[in-house]
């Protein structure tokens, strides 16, 4: 077995740029598994890819060494991998963990049959509150009854707060194997999951409560990015990006303003983890980050995929839920919701996120109707 060895189920933006980044620099043989051939093919050939750092500035250039790929496809190599893989993590979406949860169970049997009770711990780099309950229920669905997961599997939640800037066709095709990145490289997981000793890996920042850490990721990050995307459209519906309209006082004002109401909310769910002040400075870091203009970050991306982004266990809805239980106001993130329910952002091609056509015909229903039926609030 090789300790040194991590097994990443994705190798999209953040599994390139982040996980494996983070691991190969730390001296860890890096393995990506994932559905794209093509992309696999190149890793294998090259086994290295670069990591372009965009700081809005002076770009910078990272080699990641030390990589491979397999394709999903190819079960068995996966399996063995995965056997003696020292630790693993996904990064593939929810979607996508349908795929890899029977594969990862296989992969546990037959590390089970080869090594005895050796524990894997598997890195959860997923934006999904509870993921960890879901992975553990789905795992059990292919695991023997006799296999320990609770024991032999450690689910390590993460908050991912990394932000990738989008790439151009010709980007892409200069070298279909790089990605570029924001220069904030922390990667905060939940540290009483691991199972097996922490591993050496900079950049890791273990924390006690995960979830207040996946929270505030959701209630701040998340929520402030598509605050400024539906109240930016509201009032310049022709702009194009998110740094764009935060270069406008009032909707750089009314975000930070959303920002912190839901900054208050979350401290009331965990006082203990949190001072006003530690949020107020994470606020204005995400705010400086958000108007990145190397991001290309745009107001459609950021904001599309409503029945997701306005649901009720998503970035907006979530803090207005905990400011009822915790009696505290949520007057402007309901604003946020109120535009979002109006939001009609289209791609550089003038097309609408398909998913959001269906939206847009319950939204004709009303307000009520989508703060009900979506977001599960009823509103005072």
């Amino acid at each position: 077995m090789n300790v040194k060895k991590i097994v990443i189920f994705g190798a999209g933006k953040i599994g390139r740029s982040f996980i494996g980044q983070i691991f190969s620099r730390s001296g860890f043989e890096v393995v990506f598994v994932d559905i794209n051939r093509q992309l696999i093919e190149l890793l294998n050939q090259h086994c290295r890819y670069k990591v372009v750092i965009k700081d809005g500035l002076n770009d910078r250039t990272l080699i990641i060494n030390r990589v491979k790929g397999i394709c999903l496809d190819d079960t068995e190599q996966v399996v063995a991998e995965l056997t003696d893989a020292g630790i693993a993590a996904l990064s593939v979406g929810q979607h996508g963990l349908q795929a890899a949860v029977p594969i990862l169970a296989k992969a546990l049997i037959n590390r089970r049959q080869k090594y005895g009770e050796l524990p894997l711990d598997i890195i959860i780099a997923e934006n999904m509150r509870n993921v960890d309950v879901f992975i553990r229920e789905e795992l059990k669905k292919w695991l023997p009854d006799d296999y320990e997961s609770d024991r032999l599997v450690g689910l390590v939640e993460t908050s991912i707060g990394k932000m990738v800037p989008i790439m151009t066709r010709k980007d892409i095709e200069d070298d279909p194997l790089q990605v570029f990145a924001e220069p904030y490289n922390s990667l905060i997981v939940a540290k009483n999951s691991f199972i097996n000793p922490l591993p050496d890996v900079s950049f890791i920042e273990p924390k006690e409560n995960i979830k207040a850490w996946v929270d505030r990721k959701l209630f701040i990050h998340n929520l402030g990015h598509v605050t400024a995307a539906y109240l930016g459209f509201k009032t310049y519906p022709k702009a194009v990006y998110i740094w764009e309209v935060l270069e406008k006082h009032e909707i750089y004002r009314a975000t930070r303003q959303t920002m912190l109401q839901a900054a208050d909310i979350l401290q009331a769910l965990y006082p203990d983890e949190f001072t006003p002040s530690q949020l107020e400075e994470h606020i204005d870091d995400l705010l400086l980050r958000f108007m990145n203009k190397s991001l290309g970050d745009t107001i459609f991306r950021v904001g599309c995929d409503l029945y997701r982004k306005l649901g009720a266990d998503d970035r907006l809805a979530a803090p207005v839920q905990a400011a009822i239980q915790t009696n505290k106001p949520y007057n402007r993130i309901l604003e946020a919701i109120n535009a979002g329910i109006f939001f009609r952002a289209k791609d550089e091609n003038g097309n609408y996120l398909p998913s959001d056509a269906s939206f847009f015909d319950e939204a004709k229903k009303g307000t009520q109707y989508i703060l009900e039926n979506v977001c599960k609030i009823i509103p005072d």
